[in-house]
């Protein structure tokens, strides 16, 4: 199953409709969704750093994402990059994910 958003009409949905909570390098929307699954996008700007940079940060937020039960069926979710996100460290920047999303869930 294919858990992406893709289009940019469904990352403007989620970005008008969303709930938006924060950490110090991330930041998450969610919105509730018609679908069965969770889907989720991924917005790193070029702020952040050149392509290689940018490119691991995303790889790193899909596989703690991927490894992970936090995301909630029936959402859509968007996780933006903030400057400064590419120079922590994996379990950092795991541990902020889990915060988006608990915060998220709670609501």
């Amino acid at each position: 199953m294919d858990h992406r958003l893709k289009k940019e009409k469904q990352f403007s949905y989620v970005y008008r409709r969303g709930k938006k909570n924060h950490t110090d390098h991330l930041t998450l929307f969610s919105v509730e969704s018609k679908f069965r699954n969770y889907r989720i996008g991924y917005a790193i700007s070029k702020k952040i750093g050149k392509a290689n940079k940018r490119n691991k940060l995303k790889r790193r937020l899909r596989e703690i994402v991927r490894k992970s039960e936090w995301p909630k069926n029936f959402h859509n979710y968007v996780i933006v990059a903030k400057v400064g996100a590419t120079e922590i460290e994996y379990k950092d920047l795991q541990k902020q994910v889990k915060n988006l999303f608990d915060k998220a869930n709670q609501k």
